[in-house]
């Protein structure tokens, strides 16, 4: 049974950091543990400064989709910016962070396929409530309107 999330949904949204140190953390659309899928869809948001560590994988590409913000994305020594509207597409085996260089956080919709652990390392950190911000992003509401 494949579960919906509508932008209406957002409050709803299970947020995760994996760690208590990191800058970013991740808001699940879609996972393994609640859709039976081989993937997993997260806005992922970052804090402005904040970074992933740098990370690679074995076997999954990763792609980006920035919603909101600024940043830059590193792989393997080489730096691209990122605004609203890019895309990324990570390929295995490939070190790489993305990292806030905005004024406001940084929002991506990440999608990691296949899902490589991902979704039980995101589900394995702490609870974390988001915010006005971050529901406005995630319901799609500009301007006046709200969450």
């Amino acid at each position: 049974m494949l579960h919906s999330f509508r932008g209406t949904d957002a409050k709803s949204a299970q947020a995760f950091r994996i760690s208590p140190q990191d800058t970013n953390y991740f808001a699940i659309l879609f996972d393994k543990e609640q859709d039976q899928i081989e993937n997993i869809f997260v806005i992922e948001i970052f804090k402005v400064g904040g970074a992933t560590p740098p990370n690679e994988h074995a076997t999954a590409h990763e792609f980006f989709y920035v919603l909101h913000g600024e940043g830059i994305a590193r792989c393997d020594g080489k730096e691209r910016a990122l605004k609203k509207g890019d895309a990324l597409l990570l390929a295995p085996g490939n070190e790489h962070l993305i990292r806030n260089t905005g004024t406001s956080k940084l929002y991506t919709l990440t999608v990691m396929t296949p899902n490589e652990g991902f979704a039980e390392l995101i589900r394995g950190g702490e609870p974390v409530e988001l915010d006005q911000e971050d529901l406005c992003i995630l319901s799609g509401a500009t301007g006046s309107e709200t969450a």
